[in-house]
């Protein structure tokens, strides 16, 4: 008797595992929907690296910057390089939303200093912000010991269907940065991407 107790209970239990591991046809159908949609295509990146005295981070930012999107499953179109002129970075950023990025990336530009004015040109293209990101991102720099990262005056948003983020320039905020960002903005896109469906 115990060993038919036992029989049934581990084919009962072999029946549940084979149905949980058999996808429902709900499952399938909504995900045949978004790869339809491109919601795991390879997202599209530009970095806009802020020059003149503020990148302190020395050389090969764009190359870091470029392998850790890489990583993150996004193909990056651009790097470019602007003085730190509000003007320029705001004609750059408005490029790269007209082009069709998902995200664009700012490097330096953030701090306190005269012509550290990434947040105001970023501002000035957004149509919402982000404010949980840039929290995210200065909570981490404070925990990885990235200063810059901590007191960063930097700001994320969405302009149309693009995502802007402006990430301080030491090497250490750019690899804590990244990795805390782009989980982040992987939901945020998927949610534009969404919205954009359904209109």
């Amino acid at each position: 008797m115990v060993d038919d107790n036992f029989n049934s209970a581990a084919d009962r239990a072999a029946q549940r595992l084979a149905d949980i591991e058999e996808p429902s046809a709900e499952f399938l159908q909504a995900s045949e929907l978004e790869e339809e949609a491109g919601l795991h295509t390879v997202h599209h990146a530009l970095v806009v690296l802020v020059t003149d005295h503020v990148i302190a981070s020395g050389k090969d930012t764009d190359r870091l910057v470029t392998e850790l999107l890489e990583e993150g499953n996004y193909a990056v179109d651009a790097v470019v390089s602007v003085r730190s002129d509000e003007s320029e970075i705001r004609t750059a950023i408005e490029t790269a939303v007209v082009g069709g990025a998902d995200l664009v990336i700012t490097i330096g530009g953030t701090g306190v200093g005269p012509r550290d004015k990434a947040p105001e040109a970023t501002e000035a293209v957004l149509d919402l912000k982000l404010n949980g990101v840039t929290q995210a991102l200065r909570s981490s720099g404070l925990a990885c010991g990235a200063v810059d990262a901590c007191v960063s005056r930097g700001v994320a948003g969405v302009s149309g269907s693009t995502v802007v983020v402006n990430i301080a320039p030491s090497r250490a905020a750019i690899r804590d940065g990244m990795a805390t960002l782009l989980p982040l903005v992987d939901h945020v896109i998927e949610q534009l991407q969404r919205w954009s469906l359904e209109d």
